[in-house]
């Protein structure tokens, strides 16, 4: 429990950060164990309006692999993957936007609401938001990408005070709807908005030396050496993506890229308003690494 002076201790240390960010718009990819346990929902969801509440710019960019095999289960479909894509056909497709657009995107803006929010909820296909197109892999069916992003509804949203909440299901220019991987869909949001800041909640550290001892945490790079730990191997498997969806990022005008461990509570708190953070920041240059945080 925290003695009254903690407390004062711990808004102390955050002001600084709100006044550096107030107005600024922070992209979240929400995901991961942070989605799965009731009590990381509600703190993530808390963590949220706080930001909202303190003059931050929030927008939360979410997947949700475990509820669609959940549903894909039900429905006697048997989830397929190919070096870690799901396997989309026409009736996966089906339900993949049944259960991002119709259950866990509702879900999530309940949550934002009942925690004091005013969440909005919406799909790439809202007001063209999101215009995908084929990965052109036929072995993987409708898995795509970004090819164009129109981000006026978005923006208009977060002018009025409102939390978009957005799910990355989308249509390519024919209107066939495409599943998109939320990573990539956070990344290039956050790029289109100019946002201060894209953190994805994961399920690690963040990227670590070695990958099997937490306490080799980096906690800050620029988007050189990012690219020198995957050369090197240090980064590999699923990070990779993931680190290069910060870079991409960083390169379209981000401000910091993060990626934190959504396990831990109140992370993204933790990670945006103290000195110390919680995970690895990227930056676009050597010259800020230093000065990542306050």
């Amino acid at each position: 429990m925290l003695s009254n002076s903690d407390r004062v201790q711990v808004l102390s240390e955050a002001l600084p950060y709100m006044q550096k960010f107030a107005g600024r718009t922070i992209v979240v990819k929400y995901g991961g164990a942070a989605m799965k346990e009731a009590s990381l929902r509600e703190q993530v969801m808390r963590d949220v309006v706080f930001m909202s509440i303190v003059g931050l710019r929030p927008v939360l960019v979410h997947g949700g692999g475990p509820e669609i095999n959940t549903w894909l289960g039900k429905l006697n479909i048997e989830p397929q993957f190919i070096n870690g894509l799901r396997v989309t056909d026409e009736a996966t497709m089906d339900v993949v936007e049944m259960v991002l657009v119709g259950r866990v995107n509702k879900q999530i803006v309940n949550m934002i609401n009942m925690a004091g929010g005013s969440a909005v909820g919406l799909c790439g296909k809202d007001g063209n938001l999101i215009c995908a197109r084929t990965q052109g892999r036929e072995e993987i069916g409708f898995v795509g990408e970004v090819s164009g992003i129109d981000i006026k509804l978005v923006d208009t949203l977060i002018k009025a005070g409102h939390i978009p909440v957005i799910s990355s299901v989308a249509a390519d220019d024919k209107g066939q709807s495409y599943n998109i991987n939320a990573d990539t869909v956070a990344g290039e949001i956050a790029a289109a908005l100019g946002a201060e800041k894209l953190i994805l909640l994961t399920d690690i550290p963040g990227i670590l030396q070695d990958y099997k001892d937490p306490g080799t945490l980096i906690r800050s790079l620029s988007i050189q050496q990012a690219r020198g730990l995957i050369e090197e191997g240090i980064v590999a498997g699923g990070m990779i993506p993931k680190v290069q969806c910060c870079v991409r990022s960083l390169a379209q005008g981000v401000g910091g890229a993060h990626i934190i461990d959504g396990r831990v509570s109140h992370s993204l708190l933790l990670e945006i308003f103290t000195n110390s953070g919680v995970g690895t920041m990227l930056v676009a240059s050597e010259s800020n690494v230093s000065s990542c945080y306050i």
